[in-house]
């Protein structure tokens, strides 16, 4: 089994967030890869390719998803997940914050947001109360669904 970790970029170059979340992934000790989805992204897929740790890039590249919408995103998510993934991640940005709850839907699975730390092989740490109080999540769902913190990583 691995982990999926969706790719943050802005088009043109991938965002150190996703490196952190790579960093993240890195504790279920299992092959890591990696989704670019977008359109002329190829030079992104061989950066995110170039990340220690990454042993598989899944480069998507249509031209709908120049401006991706959250729902086309979840729906590549969720076709991959079928695929036989452990845990998908991505770094707490406001596109994954947006893409990750839907595929989770779909899942029919929990989405865990704004992960700070990993105890488990399911259980978080987490952020409750504007950051004043910190919550440990646990997680019996077949395939858990998370946002990583990017500055925890």
């Amino acid at each position: 089994m691995s982990v999926l970790v969706l790719a943050e970029h802005d088009g043109q170059k991938l965002k150190q967030a996703t490196r952190q979340a790579v960093s993240a992934a890195q504790h279920w000790q299992a092959p890591i890869h990696i989704l670019v989805a977008g359109h002329n992204v190829g030079a992104i897929a061989r950066e995110a390719a170039a990340i220690a740790g990454v042993a598989q890039v899944i480069h998507v590249d249509a031209p709908h998803l120049a401006h991706p919408l959250d729902e086309d995103v979840a729906e590549i998510i969720v076709r991959l997940a079928r695929e036989g993934y452990q845990v998908i991640l991505a770094p707490h940005t406001s596109f994954s914050k947006n893409a990750l709850p839907r595929a989770a839907a779909l899942l029919d699975v929990a989405m865990l947001s704004d992960v700070i730390a990993i105890l488990g092989p399911n259980s978080y740490l987490r952020p409750i109360y504007a950051g004043n109080v910190y919550a440990t999540v646990e997680s019996a769902d077949p395939i858990p669904v998370l946002t990583v913190r990017a500055s925890s990583f």
